[in-house]
């Protein structure tokens, strides 16, 4: 639970953010059984539920060729040419000949100009080598290029000349490249701490595909599987960033006791608003093809683990001021500690509350926008599941979020003054050699 002592920083270094302040005092050994107590049999639990729940796979089941439950291949553009719609059909104007409706109009403009007609060859699976037409309205949103990589969806059932359809580009380079750019970055900036946030970041990835998302998909209870999930990737994630400290143990328990918050409230408020959490297209193809799953514990579930993420930076920063606050001044009692830690806590809530919200409003904006469109009233857009999920989705995380400041702060203040050993006391740095004013050595 300690940190091996080191040499003391030179006069003058500056911290730059609490997070990368040196490693904290030792403490006593009474103090690391306590803490041990806890967090031992909590460790054990999340172990033992891993192991009941664990899936060993999502379960097959027979595509039904609707939205992201389609087969798909890699395809590539190999050649593109300008025709007229009018000579590919493109569209086809209504019946009636109305173009007063939206439709009708769209139809008309696709008639009258320069469409795309692309030849694609599909690169993977086996029909590999195979090319088929696609045409691309001027009007499209996503216009094709020579040469470019593309998904298309497979259709078996459908006629041969139809069987293939493009559905989206590829992306993959531009993605790793972003993703290999984000990398280095925090290696340059965060050193050994950068490289072991990688390391967490991709055992958090682990975790969610290889054990959350199965389990669900299996017909486990989704509440439980996202608390058990949820711990884990918190328990791997603090320790290996933050070093298996006293410290970092205040910080998981102070974020262990802010889920529980949030998933009580989550659980209450999800199912007094009546949430069922099927509210769009892809919810209710999950729901079609596993009835099983309780929609609204995936939405709570959802709640548990999207908080996750900034109740570790919140919870981390607290007990890092507690301690810090401690060791520059030996005499403040836990009264003092919380006072000034809560000051920095405050400050903390603020930002992180105001960049919550508008996270969920920029993901949202243009569901937002069609409310405006439709000139809706503020309590209708608010009453509606879409918006309403939303809301209940962000004012729960950020109660959880707010009440870890004053939770996680009064558990390091306790914590830090009931250490047995006591912080170092002036001129001692965790036992390493000070220099005196004549030059000569004494031992600390």
């Amino acid at each position: 639970m300690t940190s091996s002592p080191q040499p003391p920083e030179p006069h003058g270094q500056a911290h730059s953010h609490v997070h990368s302040h040196g490693p904290a005092a030792p403490v006593s050994q009474h103090l690391r059984k306590v803490i041990a107590a806890v967090l031992i049999p909590f460790a054990t639990a999340v172990l033992v539920g891993l192991a009941v729940l664990w899936p060993g796979g999502a379960p097959g089941h027979e595509r039904t060729g609707v939205g992201f439950d389609r087969q798909t291949e890699q395809g590539k553009v190999v050649s593109l040419e300008r025709v007229d719609c009018k000579d590919v059909n493109a569209a086809q104007v209504p019946p009636t000949g109305d173009t007063s409706t939206p439709e009708g109009r769209e139809a008309v403009n696709s008639q009258q100009g320069q469409c795309a007609r692309a030849t694609v060859e599909v690169t993977t699976g086996q029909d590999k080598g195979r090319t088929f037409v696609e045409i691309v309205q001027p009007d499209a949103p996503r216009q094709l290029k020579e040469g470019q990589g593309v998904v298309v969806a497979y259709a078996p059932d459908a006629p041969r000349d139809l069987q293939y359809s493009v559905t989206d580009v590829d992306r993959g380079f531009p993605m790793a490249v972003l993703a290999g750019i984000f990398a280095v970055v925090v290696v340059l900036v965060g050193r050994m701490r950068g490289v072991m946030a990688l390391i967490s970041l991709a055992v958090s990835f682990a975790v969610l595909t290889l054990f959350i998302l199965p389990a669900i998909l299996q017909g486990s209870n989704p509440l439980i599987v996202a608390v058990v999930g949820a711990s884990a990737i918190m328990l791997i994630a603090l320790y290996m960033c933050h070093g298996v400290t006293a410290r970092t143990s205040v910080a998981v328990l102070g974020t262990l006791i802010s889920l529980l918050l949030i998933g009580l409230l989550g659980s209450l408020f999800i199912g007094w608003a009546s949430l069922s959490g099927n509210t769009d297209d892809n919810t209710g193809l999950i729901h079609g093809l596993y009835p099983e799953i309780d929609m609204s514990g995936l939405l709570l579930a959802g709640v548990i683990i999207g908080s996750l993420g900034v109740l570790d930076d919140v919870t981390v920063t607290q007990t890092s001021a507690v301690w810090e606050l401690r060791q520059a001044d030996p005499g403040m009692g836990p009264r003092a500690l919380y006072r000034a830690a809560i000051r920095i806590g405050r400050d903390h809530i603020a930002s992180v509350v105001n960049t919550l919200v508008l996270a969920y409003a920029g993901a949202a904006l243009p569901l937002l926008l069609l409310f405006s469109i439709a000139q809706s009233s503020v309590g209708t857009v608010a009453n509606s599941e879409l918006v309403a999920e939303e809301i209940v989705r962000t004012l729960v995380g950020s109660i959880g979020l707010v009440a870890s400041v004053p939770v996680t702060t009064a558990l390091a203040a306790l914590v830090v003054s009931a250490d047995r050993s006591g912080p170092p006391g002036p001129g001692k740095a965790n036992g390493a050699p000070v220099r005196t004013g004549r030059g000569r050595r004494r031992k600390a």
